[in-house]
């Protein structure tokens, strides 16, 4: 099966999908792999949690910041040539981490392997480039951001199997295989598109953008520690943000080949788009991976579930469904809509967390069931759908500009979604409490965040060339 592309190769899909799924599913891995490890990766390295959850940090950090610019970047220098680079990078940083003889290096190697930040927009635009036909774009779109989700839950559980077995390093070995491979897959497989080329880079404007959700991400992370918050610190990072933002919009306007022109970001089709990104991710984000997995492990109110046992009954079906759904919903955006399917996603989301709240708080079954439900609506519908309209809404003459800030504000969101639920979760509880009051509340400022996005989505402008007649 091949497809023309707008440029002047042909492609297979199924070869192209090959090269462009292993390189998400090696991003991937460094996402979502590590989670059940961090307690080995303490222990091995002489540590504690703490201060190993903060490696998790600057990994996150460091994809959203490269994020912002390395898909504009791929416009100018060609695409393939960028996500081989950003492969190779992440490669080296992940042997790295294999090699890492203590926590100060292993934060070092996060920050390298997060190069690979904005692999999956990398990757649409790529498909975007190739397959001309919304209904396989659609799908194809549909399978590459299903892998955001995880792979199936099978990543976690097999950094675990790895780690209780042969120790944290065996799992940054194995990561380091599949980045290898996929790198040769790219390399070998990938065509090359370079929409931009002769432009020049505007750095100023990248430094700028780059510190102040730099700064934001920091103060938000900060503020998540409600025990030891610097309260003057994050007001200082807050601030600081705001005005190289400010700085940013000036040089914008000078430069003559702007990151992103500031008529764009005017546009209802990027403001309103990262905005619901921004609120989505608030709303929902840390309610899975936050409040649901601390409340199903609570001695006091909870279900008093063990980690493994908890991750298993929760995160491993989340991450099965949304991938299973993917296709499908990539499949219907292109003759359904891509808002109207968004709008299903966000709405379903709105239903699973009323069933958590007055339900799942009181019944195992149910919560699990909720669960499934968000996984289906939220990881399966709704982030397909934000990250697709982050290709599809791009302008042509910058099409690498929307999809590194959605990136942007989707790591954003969850950072902001980690800072606030877990805080009024916290602050909401009272001392020696014998019911999920605490939980509830939390729940219900992300129920209230979710309604938003859901108002503010209908803001964000259709799509018409992704989209066709049934």
């Amino acid at each position: 099966m091949t497809n023309t592309s707008s440029g002047s190769s042909t492609v297979s899909v199924t070869v192209l999908m090959t090269a462009l799924l292993a390189a998400c599913i090696a991003f991937q891995l460094n996402a979502s792999m590590l989670g059940p490890v961090l307690v080995t990766i303490a222990e091995e390295l002489h540590s504690d949690e703490a201060a190993v959850s903060l490696s998790q940090t600057a990994f996150f950090t460091s994809a959203a910041l490269f994020s912002l610019f390395l898909p504009r970047l791929s416009d100018i220098e060609g695409r393939k040539k960028v996500l081989v680079w950003m492969l190779v990078i992440m490669t080296a940083g992940t042997i790295l981490a294999a090699l890492a003889p203590n926590i100060e290096t292993l934060y070092v190697a996060r920050i390298i392997q997060g190069v690979s930040g904005p692999v999956v927009p990398l990757c649409l635009l790529m498909l975007r480039h190739e397959i001309s036909d919304p209904k396989v774009y659609g799908t194809m779109m549909g399978i590459v951001t299903a892998v955001n989700g995880g792979i199936a839950g099978i990543d976690a559980i097999a950094g675990g199997v790895l780690a209780a077995n042969f120790g944290f390093r065996s799992v940054f070995w194995v990561i380091t295989a599949v980045a290898a491979i996929s790198t040769l897959l790219v390399i070998k497989w990938a065509p090359e598109s370079r929409p931009s080329a002769g432009t020049k880079m505007d750095w100023p404007g990248v430094v700028l953008l780059v510190l102040s959700l730099a700064s934001m991400l920091i103060a938000l992370g900060q503020a998540g520690n409600i025990a030891a918050v610097n309260w003057p610190l994050v007001i200082g990072l807050v601030i600081f943000s705001v005005v190289m933002f400010i700085s940013f919009w000036q040089v914008e306007n000078r430069s003559q080949h702007p990151l992103v022109t500031t008529f764009y970001l005017k546009q209802r089709s990027t403001w309103a788009l990262l905005l619901t990104t921004i609120l989505t991710m608030t709303g929902i984000f840390a309610i899975v991976n936050g409040l649901v997995m601390s409340f199903a492990q609570n001695q006091s109110v909870g279900f008093s579930l063990g980690a493994d046992t908890a991750a298993l009954a929760f995160l491993t079906p989340y991450a099965l469904i949304g991938w299973l759904v993917g296709p499908f919903s990539g499949r219907l955006a292109p003759t359904f809509g891509y808002n109207n399917v968004l709008r299903i996603g966000l709405s379903g989301s709105i239903v699973a967390i009323l069933l958590m709240m007055f339900i799942g708080l009181h019944s195992l079954p149910v919560l699990i069931a909720a669960v499934l439900l968000i996984g289906m609506t939220y990881a399966g519908i709704a982030n397909i759908m934000l990250n697709g309209l982050g290709i599809v809404l791009s302008p042509k003459d910058n099409p690498g500009y929307l999809p590194g800030m959605n990136a942007g504000a989707f790591n954003l969101g969850a950072g902001l979604s980690f800072a606030l639920l877990p805080a009024v979760q916290i602050m909401t509880t009272p001392e020696g409490a014998s019911s999920p009051v605490g939980y509830f509340n939390g729940i219900t400022v992300g129920l209230a965040i979710t309604v938003l996005a859901l108002l503010v989505s209908f803001l964000i402008p259709r799509p018409v060339s992704a989209e066709v007649k049934p």
